[in-house]
């Protein structure tokens, strides 16, 4: 708005100056055109002959009333040829008065405020001022090209009186102007800027990533239109963003997979190696203690076989462990959900084991409640049972006994337990004892050939059916445990 204020009052004062000081040269520089104009014609209808036509006499009246030119042509014994816009006697004194007056030099004042402007071999331009009305005059005489006298004059009416009215007239009409301007200025100012501080505030929020701001005009101008296309650029944008950031969390927790499956697999391959380092050493000294022939005596023999055996014993235990893990954990191969009785699982499971059990020394209960039926696959849940039972039996200490229980558990399930007792597991490592390969006492897992993957089959297979698991220490010994949905 100030700035269009300032517009206008700057266009204002350019025309005040430009009317002050060019106006009167352009005034002067048009009249003396129009008589070099009229000087021209009469030439020009000399030489061709036409200076005596009625088509001649039409064309000079005509040039005379347009520009305000008096003109008169004398021939050289000063007799009227041709007179028009003004008073024959008064025009043919004027022009005799010139050629046998004195003149100025030009751009210099002479008698009669008489001032040369132009000044060539056939005629002269001057400016002079009646002394007694005070009026200006432009005067053009001099001889055509066949030797005729001529006089063209035309009045100079009051330019610096025009000027000073048109000067009054700008200031005026730029009072008006600029009064006007401000009542226009504010109410267009008003529904230009309005719309365009909406957009740069959408735009500025659009830039702190703000996508919530909507421009709100609803118009057909074009600043309205370019506030619509910047919603639409700002939910389009929106919607990119999104999917870009949802495309490149996944990347990221992809490589994240990727990179935590890789260091899985070097710290599987760390682990089966390191487990299967020493019973293939020991099977290698034994065979190659026997090929050597180290001992003859029978008994000795029949050693180093038993030691190759058991520890050829424990690598196919471990290997079919790790296959079951691997299986477990693989996301092609699902669970097979089915209702069945946990119970009769149990004790099938134990009625197989008598020998195991006997040969432990460990008493065992059971429960003896049957009809428990649960959701799961029954393959799994034998293994987890297994591996919780087999580990109970190889820990048992003082009174050596394992407790197998059923219970009811919150939210409609059948919580199955395994109690040894014995030494409870140390804190720090309630939480590892389910990764892979780790073993609480390794002294102990080596000499009932433990391979530390047993929990870890546990973890694959309660987390591959969904349901929990975990384990509790007491005084006395260990309680493992886990939940099915009741069936």
């Amino acid at each position: 708005m100030t700035a269009l204020l300032l517009l206008l009052l700057l266009t204002l004062g350019l025309c005040v100056f430009l009317n002050t000081v060019f106006l009167d040269r352009y005034y002067r520089s048009t009249k003396m055109k129009a008589l070099k104009l009229s000087y021209e014609t009469l030439n020009k209808a000399e030489n061709e002959g036409r200076f005596d036509s009625d088509e001649f006499d039409s064309a000079i009246h005509r040039v005379s009333e347009r520009y305000n030119i008096s003109l008169i042509v004398l021939d050289t014994d000063t007799e009227t040829l041709k007179v028009a816009g003004g008073d024959s006697e008064f025009l043919t004194r004027q022009l005799l008065g010139n050629i046998f007056g004195r003149s100025s030099e030009k751009g210099e004042r002479g008698p009669g405020n008489v001032t040369v402007l132009e000044e060539t071999e056939h005629y002269e331009i001057r400016t002079m001022t009646d002394p007694v009305s005070g009026s200006g005059f432009i005067e053009m005489w001099g001889t055509l090209d066949n030797g005729n006298l001529f006089l063209l004059r035309t009045s100079l009416e009051s330019i610096r009186e025009s000027v000073s009215l048109s000067n009054r007239f700008f200031i005026y009409a730029g009072l008006c102007a600029l009064l006007l301007g401000i009542l226009v200025s504010f109410f267009v100012s008003k529904r230009i800027t309005e719309p365009i501080s909406e957009i740069t505030e959408v735009s500025q929020r659009m830039k702190e990533m703000d996508f919530q701001a909507k421009y709100t005009g609803n118009s057909k101008n074009e600043i309205d239109i370019l506030g619509r296309n910047i919603n639409e650029m700002s939910e389009k944008l929106e919607q990119n963003i999104s999917e870009l950031r949802t495309a490149n969390n996944a990347l990221k927790l992809e490589i994240e997979k990727k990179n935590e499956i890789n260091e899985e697999q070097k710290e599987f391959l760390s682990s089966v190696s390191h487990e299967l380092k020493t019973p293939i050493a020991l099977i290698q000294g034994y065979a190659e203690g026997l090929k050597d022939q180290i001992s003859e005596d029978p008994e000795s023999i029949d050693f180093y076989t038993d030691v190759i055996i058991d520890e050829s014993r424990k690598m196919n235990g471990m290997v079919k462990r790790i296959m079951t893990l691997s299986s477990m954990e693989s996301a092609s191969d699902k669970p097979e959900m089915t209702r069945f009785d946990v119970s009769v699982m149990i004790r099938n499971y134990l009625r197989s084991s008598e020998i195991l059990i006997r040969n432990s020394g460990v008493r065992v209960t059971a429960p003896e409640s049957t009809g428990v039926f649960v959701w799961g696959d029954e393959y799994r849940v034998e293994e987890v049972f297994m591996n919780y039972f087999s580990n109970a039996l190889n820990h048992a200490k003082g009174e050596k006994r394992v407790d197998v229980s059923l219970s009811d558990s919150d939210d409609n399930k059948i919580r199955v337990s395994v109690f040894n007792t014995g030494d409870p597991i140390p804190e720090e490592s309630v939480d590892r004892i389910w990764d892979r390969f780790y073993k609480v006492d390794k002294a102990r897992s080596r000499e009932y050939g433990g391979s530390g993957v047993g929990l870890s089959i546990v973890k694959a297979a309660m987390e591959s059916m969904g349901q929990p698991y975990g384990v509790l220490n007491f005084d006395d010994g260990v309680c493992f445990w886990f939940e099915l949905e009741r069936g």
